[in-house]
């Protein structure tokens, strides 16, 4: 595993976080809607830019077409012009070419409308609907396959919405693949995955195109039905919980002095570091997230 820590864009959470975060690892932004966690999401994307050459991307699982103001946010920040990746099927063979592969964000779900838990839908539903994920699988393999061998060594996952079980959520299911079977398996076997029948074919160009899965760092933007901090430190984790896997946990939540509210955050986990486990105001400025 790479040694060198991945920042976040916001260098005093860099120095809560023992120097920063470490690659190879997945890290839980866990806040309740319009808190921060898209600007904190859309910082450490564009980190990518000065600290390894390249911006992270943005991969937006949202479903019911409101947007995650990713554009916006990229734009105002640092003006940033998000090229976002249609939402069609393109020819695995156009990887090769940077120019119709390396794209900032993919909004994956954003034609969809679908509602947000498996348990809203009918058995029949759920059928054709597992047929359309699997579509969007392919998708998304192409989609970070493409970005990861043009240099891209960060990605933020936005767009997982409250529901009360979280295997109940469709988007978590499209997390669980996309971690597990993409950014955390070595490059060959996502080639084979993304080909096919026509590996052998371009497995030459694969070799040419190797990265380590070991350097790419993943930001998870995690909604939650909690909107004081307070509460998010007493939430229970449950096996099997995105949380409980995760390397890393930041909290963002409201806080309450007297008579005025304010937005702080924690550093609830960070495996394998130390880390400051205070607790943190911060505020969202003109240019982005600013740590007391």
């Amino acid at each position: 595993m790479a040694s060198d820590r991945l920042s976040t864009g916001i260098p005093e959470l860099d120095q809560l976080l023992g120097g920063g975060l470490l690659p190879g690892t997945l890290t839980v932004v866990l806040g309740a809607t319009g808190i921060g966690k898209t600007q904190l999401g859309i910082q450490f994307a564009r980190q990518g830019q000065s600290q390894e050459g390249e911006s992270g991307i943005i991969f937006d699982m949202t479903s019911r077409g409101d947007s995650q103001n990713h554009r916006d946010y990229a734009e105002r920040l640092f003006d940033w012009d998000l090229r976002k990746r249609p939402v069609e099927r393109i020819s695995p063979n156009s990887v090769w070419s940077r120019e119709e592969s390396r794209y900032d964000a993919m909004h994956i779900f954003r034609r969809s409308g679908k509602r947000v838990t498996i348990s809203d839908m009918e058995h029949d539903d759920w059928k054709e609907w597992k047929v359309e994920l699997a579509k969007k699988i392919d998708m998304a393999i192409g989609y970070f396959y493409g970005n990861f061998i043009h240099g891209v060594r960060r990605c933020v996952m936005d767009g997982i919405e409250p529901s009360e079980k979280p295997r109940d959520s469709f988007q978590f299911h499209m997390f669980e693949y996309v971690y597990h079977q993409i950014l955390r398996k070595e490059a060959d076997w996502v080639a084979r995955d993304l080909f096919r029948a026509e590996f052998r074919k371009n497995a030459e160009t694969v070799e040419q195109h190797m990265y380590d899965h070991n350097d790419i760092g993943c930001l998870l933007l995690y909604t939650s039905h909690e909107v004081m901090l307070d509460d998010m430190l007493s939430r229970p984790i449950e096996s099997g919980d995105v949380l409980s896997n995760a390397n890393t946990i930041i909290l963002m939540g409201k806080t309450r002095d007297g008579n005025r509210m304010g937005r702080s955050l924690h550093v609830a986990k960070h495996r394998g570091s130390a880390c400051d486990e205070s607790i943190v105001p911060f505020e969202i400025t003109e240019d982005g997230i600013k740590l007391a």
